[in-house]
Parts: C-alpha cells; sequence; structure tokens
C-alpha cells in the first residue's frame, strides 16, 4: 500500500512501533543506528546465546521489514550521508528527548532545511515541551501518570500494570497514525510537518470511560478486580477446570446455556422458565428475576468448575453464547482458530534460529500482509545504502492552504459500534473528513446506555463513554432491519470513500451490504470490517467485546499478583489497541486509490491485532521456552520496581530502578546507607532476589509523603518515579494543561463537555476534535438530503416507513 513511501527510523525501543507498522504496510524503511548498534537491540526478553546485537526478541519483533545502516554523528561522512537520505525521506521518526537526529544538526526545524516537505515524528514520554518534557520514565510510570494503573487491580492491593512492557507500543502505533496523517497534510500544504508524540497521553486512551468520568459525572471510576461496573456490577473472570474464562453473568449469555447449566445440576428447574431476553432490564428496573446478577454469577461457578476452557469455548460456540477462554500465551500457540485462520508465520529471530511468530495485523482483499524481510544485522543494508544513487525525489506540491484540515473531503460511512471501529473512524472525523455515524433507537450502540452520564444523568444522549469515541461525526439515523433502510444504506455506501463495520462476519453481506456487491457501484471503496475473531476460522462466530478480546488474547493472564488469579486490564483493553493498526491501514490504502483508483476489502480481527503487543513475549515462548505470566508491578528485567504508598488515602507512587546507577542514586535519596554497602544488592539479580526486603524500606520512606513529592523528588535524582493519577488527577496535571490535551465542546444537550484529545500534535493546526458526539439521528435530515441527495418527500416516506428512526 505504501509502496515509494520512504522512511527513516532513528528511534531506539521507544518509538520501533512505528516504523515497522509503515513497513509492514508497504514502506521502505531505513533503521538508522549509532555505532555498537541500536540500544533497543539490548532490550528484554533477550535470546540466550545469540550474537552481539541479535539478543532482543523484542528487536526482532518490532524492526521486520528494516534495513539497517550505522552512522556516527562525530564522522562527517557520516553526517552527509544522513542528510542524503533525509533529503529522500517522506518520514522520520525518532525517540527523545531529545533525539538522534539531534546529533547530527537536524533538530527542529533545522530537517525541513534539508528536506522542506519531511514529516518528522518525535515519540517522547510526555511530549518534546512542558514541565514533565525531560522527566525520567518507564513503561510502569508512564501507565501510572497517564491514568490505566489507578483502575486495575484489586481495591485492597496497589493499582497494578500490564505485566508485559505497553506504553511505548501503544505510543509507537500512535505515530505511525499521527505521521500518516502529517504527510496527508505535507502533500495538502507542500510544507513540512513536526509531529510530537505523548506517550502518557497514549496511555490515557487506554482508560477508556474512566478517562474524563471525574470532570463528566463529578466522581472518578476506581479499581475493582475483574468486576466490571457499568449499569450494574458484574464479576468477569469465572473459574473452571484448568484456568479461568470471561463470562459475563447477563441473560444473553445464560438463555444458550440454562438447559446445559440445569444438566450440570447448577440450576433449578424454574431457571428454564425464566425469559432471558427481559432479564437484565427487568432486574435494572428494580423487578424480580430466577435470580439476580450475582446469583447468575454464582450457577457459572458451579456449572463451569468441572470443564476445561477449550470444552467451554466449544459449547458457546455451540449454542451462541459468548464464553471466552482466559489463555496464556502457551494456550495462544496451540489455537486451532489461529492455525486455521494462517495467523502464525515463520520468523528468524536470529540467522540460526527461527521460530513461529505473529503474522500480519490485517488482510487486504483477502491476502495478510507479511514480512518480507526478518529485523536486520546492524550495518547490514549500510554497504549498499552508502553506494546507492541518489533517489527520484518529485517537487514539491503547490502550497495549499494552511487551514484546511489534511483529511477534508474524505467521506465515510460508520456503520460500526462500541469501541475499536468508531474510534478509527472518529480519528478519520477529528482531521476533516466528513464521517456519517449510522445508528437507530432499534438498534442504538451499547454505549449511549453506559457510564460516565454527564452530571450523572443517564440519558441516550449523555454518555461520555459514547461521546469520545465518536466526535466530530454526524449522526444518522437508520433501521437496517427495513428494505427502506437498506436502500439508503447503499447509497451512503455509494457516497463513501471508506465503509467501516464491526458486525461478526457475514452480516454485512446477508443484508445486501457486503463489499462485493458495493464495489459494483462504487470501485473505489474502501471497506473495512473488524469483527473479535475475524472469518474463516472455527471461533468465527463468536460475538462479544473488549474484555472478552482481552481474555482471548492474553492480557487478562497478564495482570494481576502471582499469587492471585487473572485480573485482566480495565475493561476493554484491546479496543484501544485495534484503532492504533486499523487507521494507518485505511490511511494507506487512501494513498494506494490514488495511485490505482481501486478500492480494497480490509479485514481486522481484534484478536490478532491485539497479539502485535505480545509479539516479543510469544516469539520468547517459542524460542526460549519462558512463558511470561502475572508480576503485579514487578519484572523480571529490572528492580526494585512497584507502586509504594504515599500519604493519604489510596495514594502511590510507581518507581522503577532500572540501573546499577539509578540504586545508588535511590539509597542516597531515601537514605537507604546499610543497603547502599550491601554488596549482594550492587547487582539487579541481587535487588530482586531481596525485593520484599526493599519494597518493606521503599514503602516506609513513601508513606510520609505525598504521591507528588515522592515523585518531583525521585524524578530530580534521575529516577522515573510517577503518581498513580485518576481522572481527576489529569485534569489538573500540569502536563496535560501545558499540552491542552482536554477539549471542552458544546454539546446539543449537554453543554460544554470535556473530550481527551489525541495523544499527539501536529505543528501548525489544531488536532482536533472538532465538535461535541452528535446525538442519536441529530442530522439525519442533513444527511439524507445534502449528503445523498434526497428529496423533502422521500424523506417523508422514510419516516412513515420507519427507516429512520
Amino acid at each position: 500500500m505504501l509502496d515509494g513511501v520512504r522512511v527513516l527510523d532513528l528511534t531506539d525501543h521507544r518509538g520501533e512501533v512505528a516504523a515497522c507498522l509503515l513497513g509492514d504496510l508497504g514502506a521502505e524503511v531505513i533503521k538508522v543506528e549509532p555505532r555498537g548498534g541500536s540500544p533497543a537491540r539490548w532490550q528484554p526478553p533477550l535470546l540466550p546465546d545469540a550474537q552481539p546485537g541479535r539478543a532482543s526478541l523484542q528487536f526482532a519483533a518490532y524492526n521486520a521489514n528494516k534495513q539497517s545502516i550505522v552512522l556516527d554523528p562525530d564522522i562527517a561522512e557520516d553526517v552527509d550521508i544522513l542528510r542524503g537520505i533525509v533529503a529522500e525521506a517522506d518520514i522520520v521518526f525518532d525517540s527523545g528527548p531529545p533525539g538522534y537526529l539531534d546529533d547530527f544538526g537536524l533538530a527542529g526545524d533545522e530537517i525541513l532545511a534539508v528536506n522542506p516537505a519531511v514529516v518528522r515524528v518525535l515519540i517522547t514520554a510526555f511530549g518534546s515541551d512542558g514541565p514533565r518534557a525531560h522527566q525520567p520514565a518507564s513503561d510502569l510510570t508512564l501507565a501510572a501518570l497517564g491514568g490505566p494503573m489507578r483502575v486495575q487491580g484489586p481495591r485492597d492491593q496497589a493499582p497494578v500494570q500490564v505485566s508485559v512492557p505497553q506504553a511505548w507500543r501503544h505510543a509507537g502505533a500512535e505515530a505511525g497514525i499521527a505521521a500518516l496523517v502529517a504527510r496527508a497534510r505535507a502533500r495538502q500544504t507542500g510544507r513540512g510537518q513536526l509531529v510530537d508524540i505523548s506517550a502518557q497521553v497514549a496511555m490515557t486512551w487506554t482508560m477508556l470511560n474512566a478517562m474524563e468520568a471525574w470532570a463528566v459525572q463529578g466522581s472518578d471510576f476506581e479499581r475493582a478486580g475483574s468486576t466490571l461496573k457499568l449499569a450494574a456490577s458484574f464479576e468477569l473472570c469465572s473459574a473452571c477446570a484448568d484456568g479461568h474464562l470471561v463470562a459475563v453473568p447477563l441473560g444473553r449469555t445464560v438463555g444458550p446455556l440454562v438447559k446445559w447449566m440445569h444438566d450440570q445440576g447448577a440450576v433449578g428447574p424454574e431457571w428454564l422458565d425464566e425469559d432471558w431476553e427481559t432479564f437484565d432490564m427487568r432486574l435494572l428496573d428494580g423487578e424480580a428475576g430466577v435470580s439476580d446478577f450475582d446469583g447468575v454469577y454464582q450457577a457459572f461457578q458451579e456449572a463451569f468448575r468441572r470443564s476445561t476452557k477449550r470444552d467451554l469455548l466449544s459449547l458457546g460456540l455451540e449454542v451462541g453464547s459468548t464464553l471466552a477462554p482466559i489463555n496464556t500465551l502457551s494456550d495462544l500457540a496451540d489455537f486451532d482458530h489461529l492455525a486455521v485462520r494462517g495467523f502464525w508465520q515463520s520468523a528468524a529471530v536470529t540467522p540460526e534460529v527461527e521460530v513461529r511468530g505473529p503474522g500480519g495485523f490485517v488482510a487486504i482483499d483477502g491476502a495478510r500482509i507479511a514480512v518480507e524481510r526478518v529485523a536486520p544485522a546492524p550495518d547490514e543494508h549500510g554497504p549498499s545504502i552508502r553506494v546507492r544513487e541518489p533517489l527520484d525525489v518529485p517537487p514539491l506540491a503547490a502550497a495549499g492552504p494552511a487551514d484546511e484540515l489534511p483529511l477534508a473531503g474524505l467521506k465515510v460511512a460508520d456503520f460500526s459500534w462500541i469501541g475499536v471501529g468508531p474510534i478509527t473512524a472518529k480519528c478519520l472525523a477529528d482531521h476533516g473528513a466528513t464521517v456519517v455515524r449510522v445508528e437507530s433507537e432499534n438498534y442504538v450502540d451499547g454505549l449511549r446506555n453506559q457510564p460516565p452520564f454527564k452530571d450523572g444523568e443517564p440519558g441516550l444522549n449523555r454518555s461520555n463513554f459514547y461521546g469520545p469515541f465518536n466526535t466530530s461525526k454526524l449522526g444518522l439515523s437508520l433501521d437496517l432491519k427495513t428494505d427502506e433502510g437498506i436502500g439508503v444504506a447503499r447509497r451512503l455506501l455509494d457516497w463513501a470513500d471508506v465503509a467501516i463495520d464491526s458486525f461478526t462476519p457475514g452480516t454485512m453481506e446477508r443484508l445486501g451490504l457486503g463489499y462485493e456487491r458495493a464495489r459494483q457501484t462504487n470501485p473505489g471503496l474502501i471497506m473495512v470490517t473488524t469483527s473479535l475473531m475475524g472469518s474463516g476460522g472455527p471461533a468465527s462466530a463468536m460475538a462479544g467485546y473488549g474484555y472478552h478480546a482481552a481474555g482471548i488474547a492474553g492480557f487478562f493472564e497478564l495482570v494481576g499478583w502471582p499469587d492471585g488469579p487473572p485480573q485482566g486490564p480495565y475493561l476493554a483493553y484491546t479496543d484501544t489497541i485495534g484503532p492504533r493498526f486499523i487507521t494507518p491501514t485505511i490511511l494507506a490504502a487512501l494513498e494506494q486509490r490514488e495511485q490505482t483508483g481501486a478500492g480494497c476489502f480490509i479485514e481486522a480481527a481484534q484478536l490478532e491485532i491485539a497479539l502485535q503487543f505480545l509479539a516479543p513475549e510469544l516469539l520468547d515462548l517459542q524460542a526460549s521456552g519462558r512463558l511470561a505470566g502475572r508480576l503485579g508491578n514487578r519484572s523480571d528485567y529490572v528492580g526494585p520496581q512497584g507502586a509504594y504508598p504515599c500519604s493519604g488515602e489510596d495514594q502511590w507512587c510507581a518507581i522503577t530502578v532500572a540501573s546499577d546507577e539509578q540504586w545508588s542514586a535511590l539509597c542516597v535519596v531515601m537514605g537507604l546507607d546499610d543497603l547502599a554497602v550491601d554488596a549482594t544488592l550492587a547487582s539487579v539479580e541481587g535487588r530482586l532476589a531481596a525485593h520484599d526486603l526493599i519494597d518493606e524500606r521503599m514503602s516506609a520512606w513513601t508513606a510520609g509523603r505525598s504521591a507528588l513529592e515522592v515523585e518531583q523528588t525521585l524524578a530530580a535524582a534521575g529516577l522515573p518515579a510517577g503518581a498513580v493519577q485518576s481522572s481527576q488527577d489529569l485534569f489538573s496535571d500540569p502536563q496535560y494543561l501545558h499540552r491542552g490535551v482536554h477539549h471542552w465542546l458544546e454539546h446539543s444537550e449537554c453543554g460544554s463537555t470535556p473530550y481527551t484529545g489525541h495523544a499527539y500534535r501536529i505543528e501548525g493546526y489544531d488536532h482536533g476534535p472538532r465538535t461535541a458526539a452528535p446525538m442519536l439521528g441529530e442530522h439525519t435530515f442533513d444527511v439524507l438530503t445534502d449528503l445523498l441527495g434526497l428529496t423533502g418527500a422521500e424523506v417523508a416516506e422514510l419516516a412513515i416507513a420507519n427507516a429512520i428512526v
């Protein structure tokens, strides 16, 4: 898709996902490394006994489809070579601060003097400026300061992270989106762009409906382990014979299972007579049922205890009930659905070691994108790059209006719902696309019924769970269960450049809205379908939400404490991963369409996309037999590390000691003189062995200080530290205030309402969101008449036919 796009990657582990993503989509990527190789080559997990610079399985996972050249900023010839490569580049990724480009004299505007049309993307912990810009950070402290730790784990224990690195993977994927949005702006204006990524904000987006909770409803959501707290509270995790599964105790889950549960002796005969279709709403309205939600959960526990995860998955698929196994990474390696879909691919992590690794994250026109080149050795392509002829660089386009949004003129039909699809379309809308969000009163997006509600008052148009995922869109009320509604949907597909749906596989085809039919009248249409499992596999029929996907993808097994059950990341975690891969795929498809005039069909399985964020750990399992699991807030590779109690109720500060030098600094700051001279603690291995003792001493020091004082004191000494922030804290975070992260927009019913902005800034224009989320059907008449060309009489006929309700 991105054939002809030239990308330079000067990042370390903090940004390498970005260029990898674009390389997977077809861009030519050159990784520029310092003498001795990129520090990313020593990021764990490491392959034992590997060649120097080839041991990192993280590097192997996120540097495929790249070439490598080693350049030294102290050598004049190397500086000239880099300037020549920059002059030919479309996009340059760097991580910092300050960034490797700075060493070559190409910081900030200087790079534009070499290439006036280049897009430079800088990926940092907090953004390139502001009060925290140069503060040390770790994966743990970013999860704390960004907010997701605050809502993860049991209330009676410390807030907890995902036990494998996630922050820089989120930031890198977000940088892939920002790069292509900025590239669209560069081509539109004829001027280069500077893009500034904040990993902290990228992590805030994993809070989902907790992001703006305090400002919207007047209170924060608090962590509750694996309990799902929405309109009612539900325990997500049920035990079974060989582990756990996600089974939400709602009527739609119980109804198809109730006969089997009765046969298992878990429920009495009266359960067979219950109306499970209306069970949930009756309980929420205060009416009595055969049981309550807790009673259903207890019945699940009894019914599931003698069956395995695999058997329960098969049972759920057979009867139409979503029973999602909480997989380990070992379970995933043996999951037949992934094998049938051809997900795994051969991956040479070194010249001597070849394993089975995760495959491409999407399929285009039925073909999964593939790794064409394994991660390179240091300077593997340096000799050929140094002597190659200068590439042809087309002249700058005529400068266009700087105030026009980069995706202005793009038309998008959004048939999706809940998280992945709407967040994807929201990004396009925020940057100027005209996005029509299709709903109806008979098929309302489920998020409209979930908190937080503005001022705590429920209502279909008052949810700020729905709101942040649907900014800048137009709302069209359209019932797809009517022939007339289907007719309007076909007109919408003829109008659109991009169409997105998130139904279970085959639904759009059954409605007569599938890609093969749509492209007959609109051959330039780019259609995206995203589902939990993808089509063509034994589990394809499974319908569910992000918490089901998080269980199946292995994330539940990676959140919690080693001596306790899986807790899971907050809510629908994988809903925040999917858009970060689907959005750049759409932007790449639009570039391809400019060259060919043809659209394409993109299939995105949310499970397979989520596994991209576990790729290093999956390679490690295959290559070394190590199985990643729950570690609380500790790490197998650095220490001490954890969330430590501070003064005040439920106040914590996350701290990482990532080197021997940082250990010495910690001992000085905390006055741990006896530990400082203990030779057994001079190495990370010794500190990990004595982690409990060290934690006691650190906790005694932090307990008498506020979380902010602990953070600032340790950060001043060069230590990664971060207060575990809530939604309320984020609204007063000086870094967020400096960057203008929160946008207050006028909503038609709710008035002034906060929306979290993007994790990046593109210099020179407001990066959105532009307008508040639409009320249900708010723009129906305007869409039908102004965009689709219907007359007033035709709209009236649709209303009579109940097609627009």
